[in-house]
């Protein structure tokens, strides 16, 4: 029998994509392991998003080597397709964001033949590469990626480039993957693209029309949508969160920036009249709801006044959590050849202040609850406590040792960063 270990760096579409892997090898009478221990097969599910994404994957790469020099590396994903020379890349298997789950053939062949295997052609997938999995290992929630590639072309972004185009999962398939997942236990499905919202363009549907499919299958408890950009929360979506509480209380919606003319050096869609509209909207038809973002710090000609007036927007918004990424060069992107680049000490200074208002923000939101009854999933049990998230992704502790997937109706006494302290009020599985 053999051993293996996969290494998943960056977003969730890449957590889903390694755990169909998982799947497949398992299947197949392997063995899993950490990726610390000694296999005969590691496989690293690269990013390429920054610049820090690129060297973490050639350094998980480098590791998996020195874990065992006899073991078969396999290297998979966007840092390989972004990678010109992927034949350079330090594996023995290169395969880049199409055919992934061609792994299992191509580790066979390599134990036959110990000769280097790369399948990058450059030639971006037309078609969605089905994927369906029916169990993810130490999870209590279960992610389905319904959508792959992006068209945007934002300035900054290399993922339309190693993506492609945008292509969408069958809808049939998207609520058969759902309904079984459901049925075996799993409590939340979280709906996972690269550009989510913009499911069913190649299909001549809209992401409104999968999502009244999924909301009513069933046995499903919370569907949480893992990302959306402010446009694709049309009218139609909104009735929807309006109508459906299965749908979460927590929206992750990409702001990147809150500086008008960054916005459009940027190539966004949309200006901060319009993002602030649309976030009155949904909290006219959600109150309570917890409003995530992403924002990037230093992007080139971004002046201390454009940074200023972005720090500003955010705060009025009031986002719950704030991801923010220091603005990262990638070269065959627009912002790549623009003049102005900002200084990595500035960006450095930039990010703290954000990160440093996103934690004021993340305890305010926490605070509104203190005395509030909501529903827990738990996920992590320990010997004397137990965590889980709540619909708007509050992070809860619980005494007691609850097992993992049971649903908890608690009142939350108090805040201590990064989570809530609850006291159970009733066990409804």
């Amino acid at each position: 029998m053999r051993s293996a270990s996969i290494l998943t760096l960056g977003c969730k579409v890449n957590t889903y994509e390694s755990e169909y892997v998982l799947n497949l090898l398992l299947e197949h009478g392997y063995e899993m392991k950490s990726f610390d221990d000694k296999c005969d097969v590691y496989i690293i599910n690269t990013c390429t998003v920054t610049n820090t994404s690129d060297l973490k994957s050639r350094k998980m790469i480098r590791r998996a080597r020195r874990n065992n020099p006899d073991a078969c590396v396999v290297a998979m994903g966007c840092y390989v397709e972004a990678n010109d020379n992927s034949k350079g890349v330090e594996a023995d298997i290169v395969v880049g964001t199409k055919h992934k789950g061609k792994v299992i053939e191509y580790i066979d062949q390599w134990f036959r033949t110990r000769s280097q295997i790369v399948d990058v052609t450059k030639e971006l997938a037309e078609t969605f590469e089905d994927m369906e999995i029916h169990r993810f290992l130490g999870r209590t929630r279960a992610f389905v990626k319904i959508q792959d590639g992006c068209e945007n072309y934002c300035a900054y972004c290399i993922i339309p480039y190693v993506r492609g185009k945008c292509r969408s999962k069958d809808p049939e398939r998207v609520v058969h993957e759902i309904t079984e997942l459901v049925q075996k236990g799993y409590r939340e499905i979280v709906l996972t693209g690269i550009h989510t919202g913009n499911y069913g363009v190649d299909l001549g549907m809209k992401f409104a029309d999968i999502l009244k499919r999924i909301v009513t299958i069933p046995g499903l408890y919370r569907l949480r949508i893992s990302s959306i950009e402010i446009t694709e929360l049309d009218d139609q979506v909104l009735e929807l969160i309006r109508n459906y509480p299965v749908i979460v209380d927590h929206l992750h919606i990409p702001l990147q920036s809150g500086s008008e003319a960054v916005l459009k050096a940027m190539n966004r869609k949309y200006d901060k009249k319009y993002f602030l509209d649309k976030v009155k909207r949904i909290r006219s038809i959600r109150p309570n709801i917890s409003l995530s973002t992403d924002v990037i710090v230093g992007f080139p000609g971004e002046t201390e006044e454009d940074f200023e007036e972005s720090y500003n927007f955010m705060k009025e918004i009031h986002f719950s959590k704030i991801h923010v990424f220091p603005y990262s060069k990638r070269e065959g992107t627009k912002a790549a050849l623009m003049e102005l680049q900002i200084s990595e000490e500035e960006k450095k200074r930039r990010v703290k202040r954000v990160l440093e208002l996103s934690h004021e923000l993340e305890i305010d939101y926490m605070k509104q609850f203190l005395g509030k009854e909501l529903d827990v999933l738990v996920e992590v049990n320990r010997e004397d406590y137990s965590l889980g998230h709540t619909s708007n992704y509050l992070l809860v502790k619980i005494p007691g040792n609850y097992s993992s997937e049971t649903i908890l109706n608690v009142q939350i006494t108090s805040v201590t960063y990064p989570y809530c302290n609850a006291g159970v009020l009733t066990k409804q599985l």
